[in-house]
């Protein structure tokens, strides 16, 4: 931001009635016109304003004012603030150049689709609109809702990515969580979970336990046929 004189208009008045500057040199440093500083001088103009000590302020050094004096060419410079003031920050619908304005009800449609959870505020200060056309394509009242296709307003050029991601963002962390009966799912009661998994391997190892014992039965009774083959040729002999 570029430093600014305070109340040019009273500054000229001071420095007319308390220095030997020419009027192009006050009308350079207080943006005025020359003649304007003559009609000062002249009293014609100005009148009933009081003159402002532009060294009291800050913005001139009397070291300035004397090098002026001395050399009728020298240009007066604002003398550097002690403290600066921030900028403020312009609030309010962001400027649409008149070529995209066409382009804004289906950058809208498409951020409504797109991006439920953004406030009117918000896209708002996206695509430069204002509440009530918000309104109208969401409830599909506007005057050309029929022949609406949405489209991204980064696409479009409306507004960067950066801006969108960062919209985007802050209306999540604002959104609440979505209750159970909103996902659709609730938890299951643990009659139904704590023998979930073991079914199967249960009926395996149930299988498994028949299986060897029809093994060792019949392994018994082989040893059985076969002790007794042996003390049958014991009898013999």
């Amino acid at each position: 931001m570029a430093q600014q004189l305070l109340m040019p208009k009273a500054t000229a008045v001071w420095l007319v009635d308390n220095t030997a500057l020419s009027f192009d040199q006050i009308a350079q440093f207080c943006k005025l016109h020359p003649l304007e500083v003559k009609a000062v001088a002249d009293g014609e103009a100005a009148q009933g304003i009081k003159g402002l000590d532009p060294i009291a302020t800050g913005q001139l050094s009397r070291d300035e004012i004397e090098r002026g004096e001395k050399d009728i060419n020298y240009k007066l410079k604002l003398s550097e603030p002690k403290v600066r003031v921030p900028e403020s920050k312009r609030r309010g619908p962001r400027y649409t150049p008149v070529s995209k304005r066409q382009d804004r009800p289906n950058a809208i449609l498409w951020l409504v689709r797109n991006h439920p959870e953004l406030k009117d505020a918000q896209i708002s200060r996206l695509v430069g609109t204002t509440k009530s056309t918000i309104e109208q394509i969401r409830e599909r009242t506007h005057w050309n809702a029929a022949n609406l296709a949405p489209m991204d307003p980064v696409t479009l050029g409306l507004c960067s990515q950066i801006d969108l991601d960062l919209e985007v963002e802050k209306a999540a962390k604002n959104r609440p969580l979505p209750t159970a009966a909103e996902l659709g799912a609730s938890l299951q009661p643990a009659s139904e979970t704590e023998n979930l998994g073991f079914g199967d391997y249960r009926s395996e190892r149930e299988e498994e336990k028949e299986i060897d014992a029809d093994a060792v039965f019949a392994k018994l009774s082989s040893l059985k046929s076969t002790r007794t083959e042996e003390e049958d040729e014991d009898d013999r002999f």
